[in-house]
């Protein structure tokens, strides 16, 4: 009798064994179709509002909406790639002169809508990527991001007759490989040198770079460096199946779409075993940790507020994930791209104020801002200094600012009560009045503006930029574009926090110069220098 208990305790614990060694997923494909639905239709009330104005924007809810499989509105991808016409056609095939992922996204985006990036408004979009070393000036970014959107149509690289390095898809490969960390990760700018290989991963762009290299795998170097980094992103996944963007990081969502995408792209299993942890595979945890039914998801585990940026790449994601239950071409691969029917319509374009040709100053000539300076001055934006002279090395007020912000956007006076150093009977009073009623600057305290204190470099990024939300600009950068337009200057981590999405944003639309060494938060700004940004705003938002 013993022996035959201890025979059935022992089945018993075998049975329990063998299935406490099989994950219980919690995920369903029923739950993620569910969850795209829902996200589906936030993303297409997001974007409805957004289209329409000759801007670029919505780009990864519009690739999200052309991938879901749902069913979506046609007019919203054709008020999009009438959009993106427009703006191309007015910034004559210019995107950036500096961030070639921009070109990378349009041509992944309208590939996914089957537009064809190589005549939009009558420019090739794929051309600047056949320019390696701009293309690669991002960090891993540009190859990485040029690797994807090339292939997701299967284009050739254009010949770029401008590039002083023409670009081939083994240099990006090669790029890529060449700076893999010892840990088999990726990071934005490490890993050119020897001494930056100790870097710790970047879940983010390990996952993105993976799904660059996705369609080289036949390639035995390519290979071997995916599987290197494989081991990599599998030792990184938290307990419930989630990524933090690097170790000591609060686990986010992002990271974990990256690596899910990225599995999706390589063709392998989310419920390989390698990327279980607890029996919770990177859906589950996106659904479990961030969703938030009707809202979207959540960055920061542990946040109860749903975010843009999160829900663009949950979105695209659980697409990703459905897609590749469903036995579907991966995200990526866009031969089975939607078609629409559109074709090119450009948006209105704005009024502008004539310029006075009349107006000069003697001590501008030869300074690096003297044809923004002219440009405003000759619409009655800015003044001299009463003398003939400009005086461009000057430092500026917060009074002056307000004056020349108020003016530039057509605003008028508006009186105010609520500073006590600022007298109605004073000149500026009713530009501060409209400028602060507007929102564009803030007063020091509650009942204090200083209008005669100095600008600093940063507090003029937050002004302009606020400035350039009212002109309808998107203003507000995902955390991953802040972090990479501002990491690649020295002294980044000097800015104040409260600046920091400012500067990132006037650094990546070029209203401050991105080829500066550094920058300079707490420096007073020059008067030529504030005459710049703000001509370049304006120029950006289309007003002059």
């Amino acid at each position: 009798m013993k022996r035959k208990f201890g025979r059935i305790l022992a089945l018993a614990m075998a049975i329990c064994m063998v299935f406490a060694a099989v994950p219980a997923f919690a995920h369903t494909q029923s739950q993620v179709n569910d969850a795209i639905k829902d996200t589906t239709s936030i993303a297409a009330k997001a974007v409805q509002g957004a289209l329409g104005d000759g801007q670029m924007g919505e780009d990864w809810l519009i690739f999200g909406l052309a991938r879901s499989g749902e069913q979506v509105d046609e007019s919203i991808f054709e008020k999009y790639y009438a959009d993106v016409v427009a703006y191309t056609k007015a910034k004559k095939g210019v995107l950036s002169a500096r961030k070639y992922t921009e070109y990378s996204r349009t041509v992944l985006v309208l590939t996914a809508i089957g537009k064809d990036p190589r005549d939009v408004g009558g420019y090739n979009l794929l051309t600047p990527l056949g320019d390696y070393e701009k293309t690669i000036w991002q960090g891993i970014n540009g190859p990485t991001w040029a690797l994807i959107a090339l292939d997701s149509g299967n284009y050739e690289i254009p010949k770029n007759s401008e590039a002083a390095v023409q670009a081939t898809r083994e240099k990006y490969i090669d790029c890529i490989l060449s700076r893999q960390l010892n840990n088999g990760g990726w990071t934005l700018n490490g890993g050119e040198a020897a001494e930056e290989k100790d870097q710790l991963a970047d879940v983010d762009l390990t996952g993105m770079v993976l799904q660059a290299l996705a369609k080289y795998q036949d390639q035995p170097k390519v290979k071997a460096a995916t599987e290197k980094a494989l081991v990599c992103l599998s030792k990184l996944q938290g307990e419930t199946g989630g990524y933090a963007e690097s170790v000591g990081y609060t686990e986010c969502s992002e990271s974990c779409v990256q690596v899910m995408v990225a599995l999706g792209e390589l063709g392998i299993d989310l419920n390989d075993s390698r990327f279980v942890k607890n029996g919770k595979s990177t859906v589950d945890n996106l659904l479990e940790n961030f969703y938030f039914k009707g809202k979207g998801f959540a960055h920061p585990l542990g946040s109860k507020d749903a975010n843009g940026m999160a829900t663009e790449q949950a979105y695209y994601g659980l697409i990703s994930a459905k897609r590749a239950m469903e036995g579907k071409n991966s995200l990526y691969r866009l031969s089975d791209h939607i078609t629409i029917s559109g074709g090119e319509t450009a948006a209105p374009a704005p009024e502008t104020t004539a310029p006075n040709a009349d107006v000069s100053f003697s001590d501008i000539s030869g300074n690096a801002n003297e044809k923004a300076i002219i440009e405003l001055a000759s619409r009655g934006i800015i003044n001299g200094m009463g003398d003939g002279t400009f005086a461009p090395n000057a430092t500026m007020t917060r009074a002056q600012f307000a004056a020349i912000v108020t003016r530039s956007l057509g605003f008028e006076a508006a009186a105010t009560s609520k500073f006590t150093d600022v007298p109605a009977s004073k000149w500026y009073a009713g530009y501060i009045g409209a400028a602060n009623g507007k929102g564009i600057v803030n007063g020091r305290s509650a009942t204090t503006f200083d209008p005669e204190g100095l600008i600093t470099r940063q507090e003029a990024a937050v002004m302009v930029t606020n400035a350039a939300k009212i002109c309808m600009m998107k203003t507000d950068l995902d955390s991953t574009k802040m972090r990479d337009t501002l990491a690649q200057f020295s002294d980044y981590i000097t800015i104040a926090d409260w600046a920091k999405n400012a500067m990132a944003f006037c650094y990546s639309e070029g209203i401050y110069d991105e080829s500066d060494l550094n920058t300079n938060p707490t420096t007073y700004i020059h008067r030529g220098e504030i005459a710049q940004m703000l001509y370049n705003m304006l120029s950006k938002a289309f007003i002059i």
